[in-house]
């Protein structure tokens, strides 16, 4: 496999796929190797098509890899890379899985279920107090939450979680260092202070641009064993989340007690569609058939 420098820079690098990343990691063993990537007939050779972008020259992959391990010690980041022991297991199972993730914090344990809880942005009340309260109960029996740290359910999602002792974990669809959005920073803050763990599969610096956030809930519901929709109307991104977790073969459930609230069309459809209704970590639990 190719150097931890090597894997870092193979995350972002121009025109290729996760599978043709991963392809690349196993077959590189140091700079010379990747500097035959800087031409289009090098990675043609390699990966058997033609990039939609032109590979970097090798000076500028030299400096792109001292400046990104310089910035990543800076700023506390960390990266595991798709076959270290480290990278959380279900989501190798996925569809397209990330290549390597860059995180702060701790890594959530990977003997241990996860479950993801999402939601709308502008939630009703009884959404914020589902998100919460569900997911402090959760925390208070020793699973961790993951979500979005986007405002409204995830944020509730996340703050509950940690109220209850659990590690959460944040996925973002920026760099770890940028925390978007900006007015969450002080919860990302809580997150890392209390054990918890965010992450991304883009490399810092990299922008929250509106394409990334698709992708980004592949991560959130294929990185669990269950996804929660609290409260989501009809267009909501949650439902993103949840067509990637039907489609990963996730347990699929919605919040009981929002049901009947405006703002959870795309709930209520999940539900009629077949989908359990869930009030606490007990339910989810005994769909698990499992005391934990």
């Amino acid at each position: 496999m190719a150097p931890f420098e090597i894997l870092v820079v193979l995350t972002d690098f121009p025109g290729l796929t996760e599978a043709e990343k991963l392809f690349l990691s196993e077959k590189l063993d140091n700079i010379e190797d990747l500097a035959v990537l800087s031409s289009i007939e090098g990675l043609v050779s390699l990966t058997g098509r033609i990039p939609k972008k032109q590979p970097p020259e090798r000076h500028v992959l030299e400096a792109l890899i001292e400046a990104r391990i310089k910035g990543m010690e800076r700023s506390g980041i960390r990266f595991v890379h798709f076959y270290s022991d480290d990278y959380p297991p279900l989501l190798r199972e996925i569809y397209d899985p990330p290549s390597g993730l860059f995180y702060r914090g701790r890594l959530p344990e990977t003997g241990k279920p996860l479950v993801s809880v999402v939601g709308t942005r502008s939630p009703s009340g009884d959404g914020v107090s589902a998100a919460f309260s569900l997911s402090e109960d959760l925390g208070r029996h020793g699973v961790s939450v993951v979500s979005g740290l986007a405002f409204g359910i995830d944020a509730f999602a996340h703050r509950g979680n940690i109220s209850g002792g659990g590690f959460s974990v944040a996925v973002l669809a920026c760099g770890v260092d940028i925390l978007y959005p900006r007015g969450n920073s002080c919860l990302a803050g809580k997150i890392l202070e209390s054990g918890g763990c965010i992450l991304s599969e883009y490399p810092p610096g990299v922008p929250p641009l509106k394409y990334r956030f698709p992708r980004r809930n592949r991560i959130i519901s294929g990185i669990a064993r269950s996804v929660i929709v609290v409260e989501a109307p009809e267009k909501s991104g949650a439902l993103i989340t949840a067509d990637f977790a039907l489609d990963q073969g996730r347990d699929m459930f919605v919040y009981a007690g929002t049901l009947d609230s405006r703002r959870n069309f795309g709930g209520r459809n999940l539900h009629a569609q077949g989908a359990p209704a869930v009030s606490s970590a007990f339910d989810i639990f005994s769909a698990w058939d499992c005391a934990c």
